[in-house]
């Protein structure tokens, strides 16, 4: 088993990440005592704001992604573009703004698995991939995804071969990533619809890999 630990470009001894040492930054804090006062007066109902931050951590912010990785499936010339700028590949699809200025593609092979993390504070790629997980900001997920990866992904229900390298990368305000993972057997012939339907948020940050739903499973036995 081996892993390596990616640094992004910038992440040096003369970067620092925004808020160091503190789970929660500035904008955070101020929104979780703004939210903390409307519910004490009852102008908002916290269970409406959890399904609204479900929507776009869950549902909307990561199908740009996922269309973005079912293109690359489906589409070589594409995927060379996404290899060589994957900033401009993706700003084909009008996916561009602030925490996704400066990407690169990752792409998963059998001999080579990528992980994302954020080792200091929770640089994400809200364009592609929306809100950021909370367990993604977590402490313990910040600092053991770098030291035990395999054990890590194993929470998540990942087993690799003992023979797949994993490389962590450690996003940065200058740079982020995102992860493409392998297309899994079965799905020859897929639209792009279908294929951008399978792929999941935790797959793009490398947690997570891409399988086919039951009901396709069945359907080809």
């Amino acid at each position: 088993m081996s892993s390596d630990h990616n640094h992004g470009a910038g992440h040096d001894a003369g970067h620092s990440h925004e808020h160091e040492g503190s789970a929660l930054d500035a904008t955070e804090l101020r929104v979780r005592a703004l939210e903390s006062l409307l519910t004490e007066k009852g102008l908002v109902d916290p269970a409406a704001l959890d399904e609204i931050v479900d929507i776009y951590e869950n549902r909307i912010g990561p199908r740009n992604g996922a269309r973005i990785v079912a293109r690359a499936w489906t589409d070589p010339a594409y995927l060379g573009r996404l290899r060589a700028d994957a900033s401009a590949a993706i700003a084909e699809f009008g996916f561009t703004g602030r925490q996704g200025e400066d990407m690169v593609a990752l792409e998963n092979t059998p001999e080579i698995h990528n992980m994302v993390v954020c080792t200091l504070c929770s640089c994400y790629p809200w364009p592609v991939l929306g809100l950021p997980p909370v367990w993604y900001k977590s402490a313990p997920y910040r600092s053991r995804a770098v030291i035990e990866p395999r054990a890590v992904l194993a929470e998540f229900g990942v087993a690799l071969p003992d023979d797949t390298e994993i490389r962590v990368w450690d996003s940065t305000a200058e740079l982020r990533y995102l992860v493409l993972p392998m297309r899994p057997a079965g799905t020859e012939g897929w639209s792009e619809d279908a294929l951008a339907a399978i792929v999941t948020r935790d797959s793009m940050i490398g947690t997570g890999l891409v399988t086919l739903p039951e009901t396709a499973r069945e359907a080809g036995r």
